[in-house]
């Protein structure tokens, strides 16, 4: 029986807390294995800043917000350089205010790739990223065509969760996910419910080798820069999906096969944050320090909400609708600490 490709979950995603300095430094990843990220997002813990989102595809001091619409900003002061074993920052205050707490969540995806989709046919707009079919994760550059169309993401599988920013316009953010289906969308800077558009990824799940997209300018404005990070199901490491909620203190039980380390969640009703937790910010249960994707709200404690443990999560608050409503369907998106039961067959330690 096959229980993991990945016995160590750090080779493909790190988190790492760290202090701001206020001058150009490096900050070093202090995971088991060394790690040189592609996508980087880091957000202010002690201060309401907006969250930075920084890409190799993109390239260094390439600036989005997971909470703002704006289009991609250049900040020479910004982070500056991907590194072996992490990244740096310079002076920006949103990435490096001295004494300030700070957060960066880390993934790397590793390989290149350009696919010129009419010699190719593989899609039919051109696309350029970074990929890594282990992990399950790529990020993709494109231009809009205006017309629906299809994109390589790089995986060998189908991804279950797309999210694309327009870089050059300020567009919201569009996560499509499996869970809910591909006729729908939701919008990762805001607390709106799930909403039925063709526009967005023309009502058409990915396949193993595209994604599709329709007409709308947040997903494929004519002649406008997007980004896109694709997510797909790899066993023991990485999961996305959904769960419903019962609102009790005894909250749902979630599998994911893994003890997690990062989870991003969203209640797919109106007004609902999206929720960040991580198990670097808190180390025992129950996981407490919660920012928001949708936010730029300082980090404040959620009060019992979850605990990771060593397959999955469970929900420990009755009181949060945007986690735990009764009735209500939430999404979630979650990546390993370590596997539940390794490639040899030896199961992880709980929390």
């Amino acid at each position: 029986m096959s229980y993991t490709t990945i016995d160590n979950p750090e080779l493909y995603f790190q988190t790492k807390a760290y202090t701001g300095t206020g001058s150009s430094h490096a900050v070093t990843l202090d995971g088991s294995e060394d790690m040189q990220p592609d996508w980087v997002w880091i957000k202010a813990r002690s201060a309401s800043r907006n969250h930075k989102l920084y890409d190799s595809v993109r390239g260094v001091t390439k600036t989005i917000g997971s909470n703002e619409s704006d289009a991609e900003a250049t900040v020479a002061t910004s982070l500056t350089a991907f590194g072996s074993d992490g990244f740096t920052v310079s002076s920006d205050v949103s990435v490096n205010e001295s004494s300030e707490t700070f957060v960066a969540w880390n993934w790397k995806a590793g390989t290149s790739f350009t696919n010129d989709a009419s010699a190719t046919s593989v899609g039919t707009i051109d696309s350029t990223g970074s990929v890594s079919t282990d992990a399950g994760f790529s990020i993709v550059s494109f231009t809009g065509t205006g017309s629906a169309g299809t994109i390589k993401h790089g995986l060998s599988v189908a991804p279950s969760m797309v999210i694309i920013k327009n870089r050059d316009d300020g567009q919201s953010w569009r996560v499509g996910v499996t869970s809910i289906g591909f006729d729908k969308y939701l919008g990762l800077n805001g607390t709106g419910a799930s909403t039925s558009s063709s526009g967005m990824f023309n009502n058409t799940a990915p396949t193993s080798s595209v994604f599709s997209v329709g007409t709308d300018g947040a997903t494929n404005a004519s002649g406008e820069k997007c980004i896109a990070y694709c997510f797909a199901d790899v066993k023991g490491y990485s999961k996305i999906g959904s769960y419903t909620g019962n609102g009790n203190a005894d909250g749902t039980f979630v599998y994911t096969g893994f003890k997690p380390a990062f989870i991003l969640t969203k209640n797919t009703g109106s007004g609902h944050d999206w929720w960040v937790l991580d198990n670097k910010r808190d180390i025992y249960n129950a996981t407490n320090g919660r920012l928001r994707a949708s936010s730029n709200g300082a980090e404040d404690s959620a009060g019992n909400s979850h605990d990771f443990l060593s397959n999955g999560f469970k929900l420990r608050t009755g009181s949060s609708g945007d986690v735990n409503e009764s009735g209500a369907t939430m999404i979630y998106l979650a990546f390993a600490e370590s596997p539940f039961v390794n490639s040899n067959g030896i199961p992880n330690n709980a929390r």
